[in-house]
């Protein structure tokens, strides 16, 4: 049994062991895979695992005897999810596996943007203005008590109700979003969150954090209208996909004071190119997409996609997609 890793250097630059995989088949693992190789790579495999790597159906009709593919992340949106299915090809996906370090993430930025650390430390190390400061203490741009502030979720999933459950923590009052309220009485009857309209929750919220799938609905989502909604003291954070922002009208938004920051781990093109707006926006912090990539939840994502090759070769193939 053949099974290729296309571009395994993202789940593992090296310091995660392919070994459990290569007991299961012939295993061959590419860092990286061009365009151009993909097709002479992949032929030949009864498995392929890919993260990035895109199969559509004019791809799949060139990799006769291809079973399975691997997708070595949460979305499967790179694959052709019915070319696949007429083809025999069952394809899986690793879900839940980085709600933990996804929820740091969130935090991460958010104390970024409310505490100041980094340029704070900057000004102490680079610029020496502490040891030239007068006073034992000073501080050049407002610092923000989380307590008491609202905080706005879209979608309720595994990653959403974990951040939630975070944000009560640092004391803040909890009002969500969600396709499916329905499903969170004991939330809502415990008084742990308030589940309200997507508009109510822009106007609301001190602090908006996006936890919603990318679909034709969410395209968007945060768009010049929704923008409009927020107050100007609001910050956003988006740790789900890049294309929930509309990185124009976001932008805009920011250099107008219109909203008062940006964290995001997620852009629409990544790498992004250099004429993304966000990049030069005010007060925004970007992060290269690493909220999935502490060493313990690319352990989770291994362990999980091996164990998916080995449900399938056992004949009860498990997180199938299609």
């Amino acid at each position: 049994m053949k099974i290729v890793v296309l571009d395994g250097h993202t789940l593992n630059p090296g310091d995660l062991s392919w070994d459990a995989l290569a007991a299961l088949g012939e295993l061959t693992v590419y860092d990286r895979t061009a365009q151009d190789d993909i097709i002479s790579r992949a032929k030949g495999a009864q498995l392929v695992l890919t993260n990035k790597i895109a199969f559509d159906e004019t791809r799949l009709a060139q990799l006769e005897g291809l079973d399975y593919i691997g997708v070595t992340a949460t979305g499967f949106n790179i694959v052709d999810i019915e070319a696949a299915r007429r083809r025999g090809i069952v394809v899986t996906n690793v879900p839940a596996y980085s709600t933990r370090s996804v929820s740091q993430m969130v935090f991460a930025l958010l104390l970024e943007m409310t505490q100041q650390v980094g340029y704070h430390s900057h000004l102490v190390r680079q610029e020496n203005r502490w040891s030239r400061s007068p006073d034992f203490s000073f501080w050049d741009k407002p610092l923000i008590e989380l307590d008491g502030l609202v905080f706005g979720v879209v979608g309720f999933g595994q990653i959403g109700r974990q951040v939630a459950d975070i944000a009560r923590a640092f004391g803040m009052q909890v009002i969500a979003h969600t396709a499916h309220p329905d499903k969170y009485t004991a939330y809502r009857k415990r008084g742990d969150v308030a589940f309200v309209s997507l508009d109510e929750l822009f106007r609301r919220s001190d602090v908006i954090s996006l936890h919603c799938p990318l679909t034709d609905a969410t395209r968007q989502l945060v768009d010049t209208r929704r923008l409009s909604l927020m107050k100007d003291s609001a910050l956003l954070i988006n740790t789900a996909r890049g294309d929930l922002l509309d990185e124009q009208a976001v932008a805009l938004a920011l250099a107008q004071n219109r909203i008062a920051g940006l964290g995001t781990d997620v852009l629409s093109c990544e790498p992004p190119s250099a004429g993304n707006p966000l990049l030069k926006a005010p007060n925004t912090f970007i992060t290269p997409h690493i909220a999935w990539a502490s060493c313990e939840a690319r352990q989770r994502l291994m362990d999980i996609a091996v164990n998916n090759v080995r449900a399938f070769l056992a004949g009860t193939p498990q997180n199938v997609v299609n």
